[in-house]
């Protein structure tokens, strides 16, 4: 067990910041974030000459280091020896939050292993917002970022993925169209969301089922990164098809992974009754 207080270190102990830095309209960061990046003795950046746009804008003159996935191993021991001298490192992704679906993991994991503080900071990413937005959200959700290459693999991951909540993928300009056709042939025309551009000019949403989200991209030049936001469709075998009671069926779905919302709309909907009458089922509320 390790225990950190981010607060209470001294003045000479090397801290790794974790800095969010915004998706697309520079306006999104934080005082806070801009005054760590402008104290850093060194900046982590995936691509320096990206990150250069925002450290120009912000004015902010600290040197920038470039740290990504095909050098962060040769880089990784200059960066530890920085912060054992007790220098202040942060580090950023080309756009959001380090870490999701980004490189870093390594670092923090050594970080950590050392007795390094390493201090996150609130901020930008695509995760949050697109959910907020989508029309799915408003309880648990999944996120898993970005789907593997190749379809043996990805139809490994779908399986094991949860039912009954909204799964948030990340996925290119390039690949969004036959992730979507495939999500389809897996899982059927479930309801979809498409959300592009994120907070930038051509900000968009396209909310619907998976085969509209399809229409709306066909022919096309799609541009842009895109979070695809989808509900994995439960099993009608999570249940028994009997006239048990529906409190058992709804219990049957929940094991199977779904949400108690989307558990007790599929008994609704299997035994052709009002979800309220289920509700109430489930929660006793009819029980004297």
């Amino acid at each position: 067990m390790t225990q950190q207080f981010s607060f209470q270190a001294t003045e000479n102990t090397g801290m790794l910041y974790l800095v969010p830095t915004p998706i697309g309209n520079l306006e999104d960061i934080t005082f806070r974030a801009v005054r760590i990046l402008q104290e850093a003795a060194y900046i982590l950046a995936e691509d320096t000459r990206q990150t250069k746009k925002l450290t120009q804008h912000y004015q902010i003159d600290t040197p920038l280091e470039s740290y990504h996935e095909h050098n962060k191993r040769q880089k990784q021991e200059k960066i530890l020896q920085w912060l054992t001298e007790g220098r202040q490192v942060a580090m950023v992704s080309d756009a959001g939050t380090p870490l999701v679906s980004d490189p870093g993991d390594e670092l923090v994991q050594e970080c950590i292993a050392q007795g390094i503080p390493v201090v996150p900071l609130p901020g930008a990413s695509a995760l949050l917002p697109a959910l907020t937005a989508s029309g799915l959200g408003g309880g648990g959700f999944y996120f898993h970022g970005f789907l593997p290459r190749k379809k043996k693999d990805i139809r490994t991951v779908l399986h094991q993925l949860p039912s009954g909540v909204p799964i948030v993928l990340y996925e290119s300009p390039y690949r969004l169209l036959g992730t979507i056709h495939f999500l389809h042939e897996e899982w059927g025309d479930v309801p979809a969301v498409v959300a592009r551009e994120l907070t930038k000019k051509y900000e968009e949403f396209v909310r619907g089922t998976l085969l509209e989200a399809a229409a709306a991209f066909e022919d096309r030049d799609i541009k842009g990164e895109c979070v695809l936001i989808v509900e994995k469709p439960v099993s009608d075998e999570a249940a028994e098809e009997d006239d048990g009671p529906m409190e058992e069926e709804v219990q049957k779905y929940m094991e199977a992974g779904a949400s108690s919302k989307e558990a007790i709309k599929k008994t609704a909907q299997r035994r052709n009754v009002k979800k309220q009458e289920v509700y109430a089922a489930y929660h006793g509320l009819n029980k004297p």
